[in-house]
């Protein structure tokens, strides 16, 4: 999620178009690649269905062809952790290669496309389709580089730039493949984003209330799920005014 490089290089105000029709194109030419040489079998799942379960025996990898989906790991004590959240064009089950049993839920946010993709049929395929290999080799990359992200934002940011960068997080993933990221629901509570960030859910309200109140965001009137965002930018940059006190306190 939090990428203070890529925030502080981008103005408020500009997105980067070229890039987000880059990285549609890359998701299409994907699913394309992916569709004509495996032939996936396809799922169809509305929110709350589980696509897997932890300690299931993995044998395939999971790709959302459309909708969200989250990723939930379960405490030692029992509790719901959500580590993870998918957008169209991202995979699943990668956590299962290593221990052959996934180790974590993915359940669907939303109604949902998922394309099932035998695992060892991906790599007997990738023998004959190098372009195979690289898709999927770049998919792990993006993967420990979105992990690495998120933990710096848990890790580094006070609270009403967690959220913030949250909400870019979301607002960029839906522009990189082509839709409107101006105005978007949240598929999530506010006690699963604060599950999420590592707040609480109350923490999580005050934060969007004064993202609110600093007109970075708004609400539509008949729900608080439905956020306007006027200024992707904008939210980068109310994230580096919340770093300014702290970086002018280190040096």
């Amino acid at each position: 999620m939090f990428n203070a490089a890529t925030a502080q290089a981008r103005p408020a105000g500009r997105p980067d178009d070229a890039e987000n029709q880059r990285s549609s194109q890359r998701i299409a030419d994907m699913l394309r690649l992916l569709g004509e040489t495996l032939q996936p079998a396809r799922r169809l799942v509305r929110a709350g269905d589980v696509i897997y379960r932890a300690g299931e025996r993995f044998q395939n990898l999971y790709v959302l062809n459309s909708g969200f989906c989250k990723i939930v790991n379960l405490s030692a004590d029992g509790r719901e952790q959500v580590v993870g959240l998918k957008f169209r064009g991202d995979w699943l089950g990668f956590d299962g290669i290593a221990s052959t049993q996934y180790g974590c839920d993915a359940i669907a946010m939303d109604t949902s496309d998922v394309w099932v993709i035998g695992y060892d049929a991906l790599l007997q395929a990738c023998l004959g389709r190098p372009a195979l290999m690289t898709v999927l080799h770049e998919a792990m990359s993006r993967e420990i580089s979105r992990d690495r992200d998120s933990l710096m934002s848990v890790c580094t940011l006070p609270a009403d730039a967690r959220v913030a960068d949250f909400l870019r997080y979301w607002a960029d993933s839906l522009a990189k493949r082509g839709l409107r990221c101006d105005q978007i629901t949240l598929r999530m509570t506010r006690a699963e984003i604060g599950n999420y960030l590592g707040m609480t859910l109350e923490t999580v309200s005050r934060a969007l209330s004064r993202l609110a109140r600093d007109k970075v965001i708004g609400f539509a009137e008949k729900g608080r799920r439905d956020v306007h965002i006027p200024d992707v930018g904008a939210l980068s940059a109310f994230v580096q005014r919340c770093l300014a006190p702290a970086a002018l306190a280190v040096h």
